[in-house]
């Protein structure tokens, strides 16, 4: 049994995905002088948690952040926000609260980058020159991919999509509600796309369910989860955990289904399977759009060549994200072409093997550090319980607390972790200290 004190221990630890909190007070390596010309895409978790950290590294260096927008969404937080958990404001904050002193934000969309010239040209008419470039732009939600669906239909007729920001997992929260009151057929989906935290659709399904239950309405539910492959998570293991805990709960999972369109006004889903289109009636929709990489990623001549071609992700080596033809530029988070790592926890483990390159680079060295493409999934179970699943590239599983914290049992301390001591090891991150 944990006790208040052992908890609070593992907060400061980090909690999910090992977010260790580093001390301000410790020293680090004395800054290297340079007038190296360093610019940052994008000013999210990676863009933050990197540009902080540059700050101390550097002496002279430029340091720029292009970003357009004034707030900083805590992502992890949305799946709470979306089962009635937490309110919308508890994910928003200011973007430029997060940035060190000592860096330019320039608050403006990145219109395109000539990586043969090293310039980045922003939606103002600004040109900026690099010496480096780090892409951490996220990605895009493809919500028109879907026919039929437009955000505007969020929080009515039965249909929610938490990934699109506060307000809409707010609106989603309204019309889960409503279901887990009134009962009927719901359908959870996820795309055939790479994905930011691909645990997030099996959380919003398992929450759903429980607050049913809670309400004594389990028997008026019909919970169905739309699989786009023959698995319900990447990692076998899990993914057989997952299916356990669905047949333990009466949720029917459904292989290959690939939402392709909803009909609003009929409340009917239609997906593509292997055995051609199949609709579906809903009471209830949870849409997670396809995912791809911003158009100017695309358009730079940046992106994979002979694999994610119809999303685009960046062209990196996937133990050191630097480019694979441009050495000057890498790629954080959710646009990094590697097998895993669109989580805030993959981007802690990645952020400081940029920073080692990058700083190698301004040397005249090589850097070693190296990303072995760590994830981490807090993965709700219910109210109250959570799995810490963590694995790597190979799909191994990598717990931070061997023998004290089980990756695949339903714990309550797993639990405290999301819902308390991760925002607070993630906000560490942004800093630059964790």
């Amino acid at each position: 049994m944990f006790h208040r004190r052992q908890f609070l221990s593992l907060a400061v630890l980090g909690g999910a995905g090992a977010l260790a909190v580093s001390p301000t007070s410790a020293a680090g390596p004395a800054p290297v002088s340079t007038n190296a010309r360093i610019v940052i895409v994008g000013a999210g978790a990676a863009g933050a948690a990197l540009s902080n950290r540059l700050v101390r590294r550097f002496d002279g260096a430029t340091i720029t952040i292009v970003d357009p927008s004034q707030a900083h969404i805590y992502q992890p937080g949305l799946s709470l926000v979306a089962s009635g958990l937490k309110p919308a404001n508890y994910v928003v904050s200011r973007t430029a609260e997060w940035l060190p002193d000592g860096v330019t934000l320039v608050p403006e969309a990145v219109a395109a980058v000539d990586p043969e010239n090293r310039t980045v040209s922003t939606s103002g008419g600004q040109t900026l020159a690099y010496d480096f470039l780090v892409l951490a732009p996220g990605l895009v939600l493809d919500h028109g991919a879907i026919e039929g669906f437009s955000l505007d239909m969020v929080g009515q007729n039965g249909i929610g999509a938490l990934y699109a920001g506060p307000e809409y997992a707010a609106k989603t929260w309204a019309a889960a509600d409503e279901f887990t009151q009134t009962g009927g057929r719901g359908i959870f989906t996820r795309p055939a796309t790479e994905m930011k935290c691909a645990g997030a659709p099996l959380k919003h399904a398992f929450l759903i369910d429980d607050i049913a239950r809670r309400a004594g309405n389990a028997g008026k539910v019909d919970m169905v989860y739309a699989a786009h492959n023959d698995t319900l998570f990447g990692v076998p293991i899990v993914s057989e955990k997952v299916r356990m805990l669905f047949q333990d709960r009466g949720i029917a999972p459904v292989y290959h289904h690939v939402l392709k369109a909803v009909d609003a006004g009929r409340k009917v889903a239609t997906f593509t399977t292997p055995d051609g289109d199949q609709e579906m009636d809903f009471d209830y929709l949870h849409v997670i759009p396809p995912q791809r990489a911003p158009d100017f990623i695309r358009q730079s001549g940046l992106s994979w060549g002979d694999k994610w071609t119809d999303q685009g992700w960046v062209e990196v080596d996937r133990h050191s994200l630097r480019h694979l033809r441009y050495p000057e530029i890498f790629a954080l988070g959710d646009v990094a072409g590697v097998p895993k790592g669109k989580t805030a926890a993959s981007v802690k483990f990645q952020v400081p093997v940029v920073e080692d390159h990058l700083v190698a680079a301004v040397e005249g060295r090589d850097g070693d550090a190296a990303y072995n493409g760590y994830t981490s999934c807090p993965l709700i179970t219910r109210i109250g319980r959570a799995m810490l699943v963590e694995f790597d590239y190979n799909n191994n599983l990598t717990p931070s607390f061997p023998g004290i914290i089980a990756p695949l049992e339903e714990l309550w301390i797993t639990w405290l972790m999301k819902e308390i001591a991760l925002k607070a090891t993630y906000n560490a991150m942004l800093r630059g200290r964790a």
